[in-house]
């Protein structure tokens, strides 16, 4: 089957095919006598309607599917012929004057650039880095129980870190409004779940005691009939409580998982939980920052039909997102155009990083795919079935693959680059997302 290539400008091209009509009767007539087998009419036994019935109720049908199975295998065979890349689908359409000995159709499509790769020595990255010491690991614990704290109830006046029942009624303009009134309602001092002027009027009262106070709403305040005005609150304190903290002891330890109570196994296990949980958010710190980097090692034009699809599985992944909030899509339209700058860089990247990959050899190898489900399987109970259900699923094993690959590009980019260690606090590292 005969194919011409043309470059109708950038990364389009078309291939005009020609399909051999003899072909296509051929191929029609070879399915009629195969549905002759099998169909069934009215008036008539298996394998006994007439070909002429079976070409007048399936003719559109059958030539439809065979011309379209014949321009896509001519379709292929050319870009085989060609040495294409093709990006995303082509356009096919039937060419005028293409009657007679052949079918001839256009196929527009565009191709992959060209990524011609710089070198990644003057390519600056961040490695981020931070240390796990007994600060931390103490941090942790006293995380943990907080997280287990016990209340007792005592009569004097509130302060931070109490927890403080009470009733309360808010107005505007000595009106009650929608949500500012409650009874029994719990908080505790000093965690910031409440206006800093509530807490302030609520602060310094005992059980039995009253109070009344103005608070004033920020300008930016969620409730909007409620933003940049005052209010005037009458509180009842009903109980005080204090916190009490768990005991760090062996019975602690017995309620965190350890049948024994084994404290210093305990505190060991905080530890290497912590230092397990530091090095995966150092490392997609790390990632995020070379990944932010790698599009400066070439400039390349990016197929129409590749930014197109990514805006709209963005768009898509935006709109279920939001309905999975409860947001009513309706009348909420989220037009794939407003992804297009951020599709252009995932395009960008993806055909960057699979260069990267290809020319330095990257894949992930079988012994790297094992260590890393290895590594995810060491925070459950029973690690060696968490590697069974990850190798019982070519889907599940992809993924792992992908993150390996995506790991020896970052490991690439910092031995060639030029990297500056970057230290961050235990604090500032876990407070990011």
């Amino acid at each position: 089957m005969a194919s011409q290539l043309e470059t109708t400008g950038g990364l389009e091209r078309r291939l005009t095919l020609s399909v051999p009509s003899a072909d296509i009767t051929k191929k029609v007539q070879e399915r009629f006598r195969s549905l002759a087998r099998s169909v069934r009419m009215p008036g008539f036994r298996p394998g006994k309607v007439p070909l002429k019935m079976i070409e007048q109720s399936y003719g559109p049908q059958v030539q439809a599917e065979i011309l379209g199975d014949a321009v896509s295998k001519a379709f292929t065979d050319a870009v085989d012929e060609h040495k294409l890349r093709v990006a995303g689908q082509p356009a096919i359409q039937p060419k005028e004057g293409g009657e007679g000995e052949a079918a001839d159709f256009t196929a527009t499509f565009e191709v992959y650039p060209d990524v011609v790769l710089s070198e990644p020595e003057k390519l600056a990255v961040e490695r981020f880095a931070c240390s796990v010491g007994e600060a931390e690991v103490s941090k942790t614990i006293d995380v943990l129980r907080k997280q287990r704290t016990s209340w007792h109830e005592v009569q004097r006046a509130g302060q931070t870190g109490d927890r403080v029942t009470i009733d309360f009624v808010g107005k505007l303009d000595d009106v009650a409004f929608d949500g500012g009134t409650a009874s029994d309602f719990a908080t505790v001092l000093g965690e910031g779940r409440m206006l800093a002027d509530f807490e302030a009027g609520v602060a310094g009262k005992a059980a039995g005691e009253t109070g009344s106070f103005d608070v004033a709403f920020p300008e930016d305040y969620s409730a909007k009939e409620l933003a940049g005005k005052t209010a005037r609150f009458d509180v009842t304190v009903k109980k005080v409580e204090e916190p009490e903290l768990p005991a760090l002891d062996s019975e602690f330890a017995k309620q965190m998982g350890l049948a024994d109570g084994n404290l210093e196994k305990f505190q060991s296990d905080v530890r290497a939980n912590l230092e397990r949980e530091v090095s995966q958010r150092l490392k997609a710190r790390t990632k995020s920052s070379v990944m932010d980097k790698i599009g400066e090692l070439a400039q390349i034009d990016l197929p129409k039909s590749l930014v197109e699809q990514e805006s709209k599985v963005l768009a898509d992944r935006m709109r279920e997102d939001l309905k999975g909030r409860g947001v009513d899509m309706k009348d909420l339209p989220v037009p794939p155009d407003a992804f297009k700058e951020q599709a252009e860089r995932r395009v960008r990247l993806g055909l960057i990083v699979a260069e990267i990959i290809r020319k330095h050899a990257l894949q992930a190898k079988p012994d790297q795919i094992r260590k890393q489900i290895e590594e995810f399987a060491q925070t459950y109970e029973n690690p060696a079935e968490v590697v069974r259900w990850y190798f019982s699923d070519k889907n599940r094993l992809a993924e792992v693959e992908a993150l390996v690959v995506e790991q020896n590009v970052v490991d690439w980019v910092l031995a060639k680059g030029q990297v500056a260690d970057k230290p961050m606090t235990f604090d500032e590292l876990m407070a990011s997302n």
